[in-house]
């Protein structure tokens, strides 16, 4: 039963509010890990190494487009799939880049970022019981999204310290309940890349089942050392049970404009929007055309891989001589650290020490675990400017 507060409003006069029993839908759930680490960064005035943003600017064309959109008046709600040129732009993309066939019409939507994909491709599909393989570290929005739609999560480890994934276990794992395998490459905070007999692997798995695979591919652009990016898509029997989710925001650098697409055989992206017309209806409007437009610069998101190497590289070589051990990083623009030779204090609360005494923001890999796996390994966003990387490792190096 609710009761009564009593209050004064600021009239003056006596009020009664009821209160109001209320149950929570995620009661183990806080405030994301990101928010919490800059919040600490922000109050301490420590160098933001945490949460995952560039802090350089996105290419001045890119703005100019969306100028030139907004003054050209297109202001007003986009077609709730996302503006046909854009689509075509990424359905083209995709089969020049992966040799597949998405129609622009039926099997292409934009949508207001990444994590609001996630959430629409697993409510689209997840009933009350089914069950979500999960692999770890995962980003934090996967076991939310799968609790608020009645599904439970079912956890694999990949390996520690390679990062493989152990598809042995996840094929134990399988059963009638299994609803969706969700899968990340290139990782984040792992770094690993799956490759093309891990697509091999999941494929043999998920063959004669009615399993659908919620593939994260945001980081699709940035891999090192040669590797090429095995998306779902490449992969015709995979692809026909896949959402493949993409994000604008990682490739363009406007992590800030919250925007990406989602890549689903007919029968799926159906489902997709229908969930995701009553969250958002449609993304923003002028950034879809500049999007579009800015899209014929191929070189831009080709070229993206070099780019970061050459962040990732700078900044491992910075941090040779410190005591941290640096973990491989084939993909994303995160670099995982190890300080176990350092200290034996868990990884949250080295991350809060680090913040406040050393003055460098970074996200201890434990939050992306369910039971909380602590190898003592933090997470760094390389995503940075020269500047920025030189002082984290001045920082890193006297520790």
């Amino acid at each position: 039963m609710g009761g009564f507060l009593l209050f004064i409003c600021e009239s003056g006069i006596d009020c009664m509010k009821e209160s109001v029993n209320l149950i929570s839908k995620l009661p183990g759930t806080g405030t994301t890990i990101f928010a919490v680490m800059t919040a600490l960064a922000n109050e301490h005035k420590a160098l933001n190494m945490a949460q995952g943003f560039p802090d350089f600017n996105c290419p001045a064309e890119l703005v100019e487009r969306v100028n030139h959109w907004m003054k050209k008046g297109m202001n007003q709600y986009a077609p709730m799939p996302g503006v046909p040129v854009l689509r075509e732009k990424i359905a083209q993309k995709t089969e020049k880049l992966y040799s597949a066939a998405y129609d622009p019409g039926t099997e292409v939507t934009v949508v207001g970022g990444g994590t609001l994909a996630l959430y629409c491709a697993i409510s689209a599909i997840v009933r009350e019981n089914d069950e979500v393989i999960i692999i770890e570290p995962a980003y934090d929005s996967y076991i939310p999204a799968i609790e608020l739609n009645g599904g439970k999560p079912v956890f694999s480890k990949l390996k520690y310290p390679g990062f493989q994934i152990d598809w042995q276990e996840i094929k134990k794992l399988i059963n009638f309940r299994t609803r969706a395998i969700l899968i990340n490459t290139p990782h984040n905070p792992a770094g690993m890349a799956m490759s093309a007999q891990d697509m091999a692997m999941l494929e043999k798995l998920t063959e004669n089942t009615d399993i659908v695979i919620i593939s994260d591919e945001v980081y699709e652009h940035i891999l090192f050392d040669g590797l090429e990016h095995q998306s779902v898509a490449r992969y015709p029997k995979l692809a026909s049970r896949s959402f493949i989710i993409s994000s604008f925001g990682k490739t363009y650098h406007t992590t800030g404009w919250k925007m990406g697409y989602v890549l689903a055989p007919e029968k799926l992206s159906t489902e997709f929007r229908k969930i995701y017309q009553y969250l958002a209806f449609s993304a923003n409007t002028p950034i879809q055309y500049a999007y579009a437009d800015f899209m014929e610069n191929e070189e831009h998101y080709l070229t993206l891989s070099a780019f970061y190497q050459q962040k990732r590289d700078l900044f491992q070589q910075m941090i040779k001589g410190s005591r941290f051990k640096i973990m491989d990083c084939r993909g994303s623009y995160f670099q995982l650290l190890g300080y176990d030779k350092i200290s034996q204090d868990g990884d949250y609360e080295m991350a809060v020490r680090l913040t406040k005494e050393q003055g460098i923001a970074s996200v201890p890999v434990s939050v992306f675990y369910h039971d909380k796996t602590d190898n003592k390994v933090l997470r760094f966003c390389f995503a940075k400017g020269e500047e920025t990387l030189q002082k984290a490792a001045e920082i890193l190096c006297k520790i």
